[in-house]
């Protein structure tokens, strides 16, 4: 008798816990049951907490018509023999591109241009820059630029042994991922200077290899006018601007990329970033 009422009791439990489960579920998928109480979602991996949610800009949005949501890039990435140094001519498309920050005397700046005209960029940074300035790197992530690799200290990869070129490579993706929320999937070697370790090295990081078609050579400080005559006779489909956000006075770079950008959108060029479905 005692092993009956037991038995009993304990189809009681599971029925109950049962019906439980399933009001449950039916209030999850009820209209306006994620606004009563439900716990918070935990930030996405490598994200730090306290990261301020993303606010819906049209600058931010908009660029990204036409595209689809974000898919994953399937399989491996390649390991490429020379660098991208262009994207597929998708009409008239042009990337811009910076090196060497973020530097809190330049790139915030150049975030202002860019977000004036409701365009978005790609920055490669060194992760020793990365690393003093975390709110640029979130800045770049809430107004949807892309950050590539840039080496952690800039230096020449094709004198460096393999296991110091990783080093490199990974700390700098690290830094990005804390900050920025995703780990770069480009990169690009200081000085233009590749080699068969660096591109190997990239792809099993995760990372394509972008050089450039333009090059500003801002950074010998050459003038504002003579920046802005480059790219405007640079320009054509496909092309990708350097210029460059850090690393010495790049005042130059500012004033110059508030006279060409509009130009260039004004031309009738898109300015975007590339995707990983292009390559």
């Amino acid at each position: 008798m005692q092993k009956d009422q037991l038995l009993t009791r304990r189809r009681a439990l599971l029925a109950g816990a049962v019906t439980l489960g399933a009001a449950g579920g039916a209030a999850a998928l009820a209209p306006g049951a994620g606004n009563r109480g439900a716990p918070a979602s935990p930030p996405a991996a490598g994200a730090p907490a306290a990261r301020r949610p993303l606010r819906p800009s049209e600058y931010r949005l908009r660029p990204l018509t036409g595209y689809g949501p974000p898919r994953t890039v399937p399989g491996r990435t390649p390991v490429r023999e020379e660098p991208l140094l262009k994207v597929p001519d998708n009409g008239r498309t042009v990337v811009l591109t910076f090196d060497d920050g973020p530097d809190p005397r330049y790139t915030p700046d150049i975030l202002d241009t860019l977000a004036r005209h409701e365009v978005r960029a790609m920055f490669f940074v060194c992760g020793e820059m990365a690393h003093y300035n975390p709110d640029l790197l979130a800045r770049m992530a809430d107004e949807g630029h892309v950050v590539g690799n840039h080496t952690w200290s800039h230096p020449l990869l094709t004198s460096l042994r393999r296991r110091t070129i990783r080093s490199e490579m990974e700390r700098t993706s690290d830094v990005v991922e804390r900050h920025h929320g995703n780990r770069p999937e480009w990169f690009r070697a200081p000085y233009g200077a590749w080699n068969r370790a660096a591109f190997e090295l990239g792809a099993e990081l995760g990372m394509e290899p972008l050089a450039w078609t333009v090059d500003t050579l801002d950074w010998t400080e050459p003038g504002t006018r003579t920046i802005v005559g480059r790219v405007e006779d640079g320009a054509a489909p496909g092309v990708v601007v350097l210029s460059h956000d850090a690393g010495g006075d790049r005042s130059q770079s500012v004033k110059a990329l508030r006279s060409y950008l509009p130009h260039l959108l004004d031309s009738g060029y898109h300015v975007t970033v590339p995707r990983r479905e292009y390559v």
